[in-house]
Formats: C-alpha cells, sequence, structure tokens
C-alpha cells in the first residue's frame, strides 16, 4: 500500500487529493443533515419521517446532477467541472441554514442532491483516468472511504460544535443546527486547490480531440454509449441499488436510533460515529486493497455475507460498548464492500462516456432507494422503535447484494483508454 503511494507523481496526487477531498466534503455535508434531524424535527414540530423526507430529496436528484455533471465533464474535461460541482454543492449547504420552514428546506435538499449527484462520477473519472492501473484496488478503496471520512468529520462537528451553537442565539432564535450548515459551506475552499494544483486528465486529453472531431453531440454520444452497453448499465443499475440501500439502509437514521432509541445525547451519538466511520474507513481500504489479489467480485461478495453474523450487536445490542462494538464492525464490512466500488464501476465503463456512465448509474440506485430512510422512519415509528427495522434491512440488502454481484463479470486489470 505505501509502495501505491509513494511511486505516485506529483500530478497524480494531486489529482487523487481533489477527487478524495472532493467526495470525502461531499459526503460531510451531507451528513450533517443526518445527525440534525431530531433537531430539526424539534424546531420545526414535525416527525424524524417528516425530515426524512429532506434525505430523500437529496438521494432522488441526484442522478440528475450526475447527468447533468458528467455530460459537462464529458465536454469540457474533468478538473473545470469537479470545481463548478464543489462549488455548487458548498453554496445549497449553507443556504441550507436559512430555511425558514420545512418545506423551503426541502426545496434547498433538493438542489443540494443535483449537486452532490455530479461529484462521485467527475471526481472517479479524473482520479482513475490519472492513476496507473498497478495499485487500483488500493486507492479505489482509499477514494471510496473519502465517504466514511466525511461522515467521520461530520460526527466529530456535531459532537463538538452543536453543543455550542445549542448555546448561541441571534436576535432571539438559537442557532442551533443552521451553524452545522455554516460550517458546512467551508468545502468551497477545495476549488482554490483545485485550481493551483490540479491537472486536466491525461486520457480525457487524449479523448478530447476525439470527441471534438466527432458531429455528435455529448447527449448523443452518452445515449448511444448506454444502448451499446445496455446490459452492463442496467446491472450496475442494480448492484448500485443493493449498495446505496446497504449504505443508507444502515448509516442515515442510526444516529437517530441511537438518540431515540437509548437516549444517547449529541455528544455521545458523535463520538459513536466517530468510531464506526474509524471502522468504515479501515475497511474500504482493506478490502479494495485484497480486491487486487481476490478480484473485484469475490471481495464485495465476502464483505457483504461478513455483515450478516454482526447484526446482533450492531442492531439488538443495549449496551453502549456493544452498541459502538456492533457499528465498528458493521462500517468495516458495509464500506468496505463500498471500497471495491470506484475501480470496478469505472473497469465496467466504455471511456467517452466514463464521467457520466458510472455516475449516473450509481445514482439511479440512489434514486430507486432514496426513500428509504422515510420507509425506516415510518416502520420504528410505528413498530416502536428502531432496531428491529435497522436488523431486517441488513438481513436483506446484505443477501441481495451478495446475489447481484455474483452475476456480473470480472474487471480487475482493465486497461482505461478514451
Amino acid at each position: 500500500m505505501l509502495t501505491s503511494l509513494r511511486s505516485l507523481t506529483a500530478q497524480q496526487r494531486h489529482a487523487f487529493t481533489a477527487s478524495f477531498l472532493g467526495w470525502s466534503l461531499d459526503a460531510f455535508d451531507f451528513f450533517i443533515l443526518v445527525f440534525c434531524v431530531s433537531a430539526i424535527a424539534k424546531d420545526f414540530q414535525a416527525k424524524p419521517s417528516a425530515v426524512a423526507e429532506a434525505l430523500f430529496l437529496t438521494l432522488a436528484f441526484r442522478p440528475v446532477g450526475a447527468f447533468l455533471f458528467g455530460l459537462l465533464a464529458d465536454k469540457y474535461g474533468r478538473r473545470p467541472v469537479l470545481m463548478l460541482n464543489i462549488a455548487c454543492y458548498s453554496f445549497f449547504e449553507l443556504a441550507c441554514a436559512f430555511a425558514t420552514s420545512l418545506h423551503g428546506l426541502y426545496w434547498l435538499r433538493a438542489l443540494f442532491g443535483i449537486a452532490m449527484g455530479g461529484e462521485w462520477g467527475v471526481g472517479a473519472a479524473l482520479a482513475f483516468e490519472t492513476l496507473p492501473k498497478e495499485g487500483r484496488g488500493f486507492f479505489s478503496g482509499l477514494l471510496q472511504e473519502g465517504y466514511a471520512v466525511g461522515y467521520l468529520v461530520a460526527a466529530a462537528a456535531y459532537a463538538l460544535l452543536f453543543p455550542l451553537f445549542e448555546q448561541i442565539h441571534w436576535h432571539g432564535y438559537m442557532v442551533g443546527w443552521r451553524g452545522m450548515f455554516i460550517v458546512g459551506a467551508a468545502p468551497a475552499l477545495l476549488v482554490f486547490y483545485i485550481g493551483l494544483k490540479v491537472e486536466e486528465s491525461p486520457v480525457w486529453r487524449q479523448g478530447g480531440h476525439l470527441a471534438a472531431a466527432q458531429s455528435s453531440p455529448a447527449e448523443s454520444r452518452l445515449i448511444s454509449g448506454i444502448k451499446r452497453y445496455a446490459p452492463t448499465f442496467l446491472f450496475v443499475v442494480l448492484l448500485m441499488t443493493c449498495f446505496n440501500a446497504f449504505s443508507h439502509g444502515t448509516q442515515d437514521l442510526y444516529p437517530t436510533f441511537l438518540e431515540k432509541d437509548h437516549g444517547f445525547s449529541p455528544a455521545l451519538t458523535g463520538a459513536i460515529g466517530i468510531t464506526y466511520n474509524v471502522g468504515a474507513l479501515i475497511g474500504g481500504i482493506f478490502f479494495g486493497w485484497i480486491s487486487e489479489r481476490f478480484g473485484r467480485k469475490r471481495t464485495i461478495i465476502a464483505a457483504a455475507l461478513l455483515a450478516l453474523p454482526i447484526i446482533p450487536l450492531y442492531a439488538l445490542g443495549h449496551s453502549l460498548f456493544v452498541l459502538a462494538a456492533g457499528a465498528f464492525f458493521m462500517q468495516f464490512m458495509v464500506q468496505g464492500a463500498w471500497g471495491v466500488v470506484p475501480a470496478y464501476l469505472t473497469e465496467l465503463s466504455p471511456g467517452p462516456v466514463r464521467a457520466t456512465f458510472p455516475g449516473l448509474a450509481y445514482q439511479l440506485g440512489n434514486l430507486i432507494t432514496s426513500r428509504n430512510a422515510v420507509i425506516q422512519a415510518r416502520a420504528a415509528e410505528r413498530f416502536g422503535g428502531y432496531a428491529k427495522v435497522l436488523a431486517v434491512t441488513v438481513l436483506l440488502v446484505a443477501c441481495c447484494l451478495a446475489l447481484v454481484t455474483s452475476i456480473g463479470r470480472e474487471s480487475r486489470g482493465t486497461e482505461l483508454t478514451a
């Protein structure tokens, strides 16, 4: 692993760092809302399931962003579009701090979802078209765990800053959860780093000349590319549906579960969030690394099935230490499976639409599962708690993910060309 890092040129390091930070800060902004569900519900005098609609809208609109920003990146380059993408999601995150109603927050989270949806595909294309083929599995795990890093930072910010914001008042109103969204505007600073240090993808520079020579617009090339690779595209959409149910089904309402079912404070909930995201980070890097030896498919299947014996600790435990341990190992497996995704999807994607194809399939999977949090919250309200809901979710989606992965093709070692 260290050898892979040391072998990178300055250009490759900057491209990977930009992609990693873009995805980390994207996740950071998303999970701020996850931690603030209870506080927002209290402020607007609503149920947690009503606030969970904002999570649904964020996920539902992500395919729009994957399509729009992916097209722009395939036409104008990965680097400038990544900068635009980060600026957009930072702006809408800041705007959420000034929402005056729950419905206003819904609209802002939908716009945030569009901006958020474009980052993954564009960032992954920039990274993997710049990095060497050797060690791609390791870099895949490391890149994807930018998501866990963002979640971890959100957990730390919630534990440290939210109690402080609850003590601050502005014109008679408690800052509270709104302060968290103001902090969420910080990723905009990353735009300056990309502008100063990051170069365009060499594969896109090579293919950009080819694309410019074609008479058909980017939209036509995307449609023809999807038609040509329809079986692969449909498989990836189905795969990402399972993956998104696996991650969002185990993560999005876990802080609410800790606060509602167990009465934990924001500081304690944030501390547990840090714990299980450390597990996610280690798991993603580990499984991404071993996918270079055992293959993408076997690694995903193993991680998914190893999540099953952890369910009793993760969802049905009663003590702080049992729940923290269960959450740690659950996210080790969940994000372990996810650690293979950037490399696997990039290797399956055709060159001319590589910024759009995997990102769009990823976010369509998000769209299909976007009401997951709402369904879970309503089920918990009906049955008197989140524990059984979370347990059943893991059991179903882990088995589905293993089954769907088994029907795909192996892609390890694929050459990426324009």
